[in-house]
């Protein structure tokens, strides 16, 4: 009998599920602030990591320019790391590093201390993004 395939939700439970201790907690916990954040906003894994994205309407555009992917959230080294492919646009106080090509990419040190900028880093991108 055929394995049925895991949706990207239990995907990405599988993967989080994997993580030690102290780093599934916390990828958990941004996970669960970021889907809570707009109706519109799935998940799945992507690059092997949590990513979320966003699942609303939206005009044409080249699919390698990222524009529907809010953020990927990357663990390397037992440190997590918040990819935002086209974060750079938004204005945000969170300290991070904006890249030419677009990506803001943010280390998760102390969750506490940035959860209120991060869920309005991910509200304002959705604000800024081109439906149709």
């Amino acid at each position: 009998m055929a394995k049925s395939k895991l949706s990207d939700s239990q995907q990405v439970d599988e993967l989080i599920s994997k993580l030690d201790a102290e780093l599934k907690t916390t990828v958990q916990t941004i996970r669960e602030l970021i889907l809570a954040i707009d109706e519109e906003i799935a998940e799945q894994v992507k690059w092997n990591s949590p990513s979320f994205y966003f699942t609303g309407e939206m005009k044409p555009f080249d699919p390698k320019e990222y524009k529907r992917d809010i953020v990927v959230c990357n663990i390397h080294r037992g440190k997590i790391l918040l990819v935002f492919p086209t974060g750079a646009k938004v204005k945000s106080l969170l300290k991070g590093n904006d890249y030419p090509d677009g990506r803001k990419i943010i280390a998760v040190e102390d969750l506490t201390a940035i959860t209120i900028e991060l869920q309005q880093l991910i509200k304002d991108w959705v604000a800024m993004v081109d439906r149709e």
